[in-house]
């Protein structure tokens, strides 16, 4: 099977899609023989050679003060879509519902290939803060629908992202398809985790709760530091470490100073922020170390960090009803509160200190609710099976819009394009060949006896050295 995997996001950024894209790529290739290509924007710098899979990295924008460090591709990039189309997928997947889908929608047109998207967290969201005109927002995020509605098969990583899609006005059907986790099963050895952790202070007896992802307010950050100062005020002492980066570290470093959580370098106190940690070891080093991770969020549709947290036993933090929360029994793989921060003080003060009782929370979680991408994959690769069937058998046919027949005329237009820069390539090949020709008919070599009396050019040619 050829599969095109495609996404708006691509390493150097790394976030919870780019991480699942990585793992689709991996897995299909190792497990199932599958060849797979990627598409993605071009970032600066970015060395798209190092990955065992072709990476077709096409033009983009730079919009990273307003999309929170993404780029915008291209997706009318002729020489890009041609390239991908020249690959003769089997099966076109998109993980982003803005120009990757745009892209793959051209490529169903070039190349037939079926198209499936899944739809991972809340876009609207992000739409809504980059654009600040509420009725551009809502156009966009009306096109980012129309465009989830365009493809075939729609997939969702949990019952609450599919309850988010509708609420968006999308009005197709969905399957709700979730993702893994690329850590394996079990804590790291303890002289991992402390050469990892070294230089940090991170008392043995002193709880540690740990938060993993972007940096940003929306993931309910500011919850987290209220909570911290209300433990910090009740005598309660623990350390609150932050792994990752984003557009809001500054202000939640300057608030956890103001807190009286950290001193005012920011070097030292109870909370640490580390920095983003990409290398996949490190992190399973940490979700060992800490015996709570907290994860405020009602943004994120599944919480893929979550999951990696019970691959080392680590037990979470969870908001009530949010989509993380699926699958989490308060008090028995898990812990759920209300979305505030004295809900989160008063769990934390009644737990917090139980470190064997929160051990055995973890393992639960660890048995229950941990989910390899190995098992992700096979049920992806059956259901690609599927909708291959389907479109053979002539029964993944919907209704065209005005966007289809609008992306129809793109594709076609393309091709015009590609044929005409083809022209051009042979017009210019043909005059290179014409003239290194001529040149060569009219080179004298320089024979010894030529360089002792050198023949006067004929008419001819001197009329033709006139000429040039």
């Amino acid at each position: 099977m050829k599969v095109c995997l495609l996404n708006d996001s691509f390493p150097p950024v790394i976030d919870g899609v780019v991480n699942v894209l990585q793992n689709y790529a991996e897995y299909l290739s190792k497990d199932y023989d599958a060849d797979v290509i990627v598409g993605t924007p071009k970032y600066p710098g970015a060395d798209y050679t190092i990955y065992p899979y072709p990476v077709v990295a096409y033009q983009s924008f730079d919009t990273t003060s307003i999309t929170n460090g993404y780029r915008t591709g291209n997706p009318f990039s002729e020489k890009a879509a041609s390239e991908l189309a020249a690959f003769q997928p089997d099966i076109l997947h998109s993980h982003c519902p803005a120009s990757a889908t745009i892209m793959a929608r051209i490529l169903r047109e070039k190349t037939g290939a079926p198209l499936i998207f899944t739809y991972h967290t809340k876009y609207d969201i992000d739409i809504e803060r980059a654009v600040k005109i509420k009725s551009l927002a809502k156009e966009g995020i009306k096109a980012m629908v129309g465009n989830i509605e365009a493809c075939d098969d729609v997939w969702v990583v949990s019952k609450g992202a599919g309850e988010s899609l509708r609420a968006l006005g999308y009005q197709g059907d969905y399957r709700v398809m979730g993702n893994g986790v690329d850590f394996e099963r079990g804590r790291v050895d303890p002289i991992q985790v402390a050469a990892v952790t070294a230089g940090y202070d991170l008392p043995e007896e002193v709880p540690v709760f740990l938060y993993v992802g972007r940096l940003i307010n929306y993931k309910g950050l500011p919850i987290i530091l209220d909570a911290m100062k209300r433990l910090s005020e009740h005598g309660m002492d623990f350390r609150m470490v932050f792994i990752g980066k984003g557009p809001d570290e500054e202000p939640l470093r300057q608030m956890a100073v103001e807190l009286g959580l950290m001193n005012e370098a920011g070097t030292q106190g109870k909370v640490i922020f580390v920095g983003p940690v990409y290398n996949r070891d490190d992190l399973r080093a940490w979700n060992s170390r800490a015996n709570l991770f907290l994860f405020p969020s009602t943004f994120d549709t599944n919480g893929l960090v979550v999951r990696e947290a019970a691959a080392c036993g680590l037990p979470s933090v969870l908001i009530r009803n949010s989509c993380a929360a699926e699958g989490i029994t308060d008090g028995r793989n898990g812990f759920l509160i209300d979305e505030n921060a004295p809900s989160m003080a008063d769990l934390l003060l009644r737990i917090g200190n139980d470190l064997p009782h929160l051990r055995d929370i973890g393992q639960h979680a660890m048995d229950e609710i941990y989910t390899s991408w190995r098992d992700c994959i096979r049920v992806a690769y059956n259901r690609y099976n599927i909708v291959l069937d389907l479109k053979k058998s002539g029964r993944l046919v919907k209704k065209k819009t005005t966007s289809d027949y609008l992306v129809a005329a793109t594709a076609k237009g393309m091709e015009q394009q590609k044929r005409l820069r083809q022209i051009g390539h042979d017009f210019f090949n043909d005059f290179k060949e014409t003239t290194a020709g001529m040149m060569e008919y009219f080179h004298e070599p320089e024979d010894s006896s030529a360089r002792k009396s050198p023949r006067k050019p004929s008419a001819k040619k001197k009329r033709i050295h006139s000429n040039e």
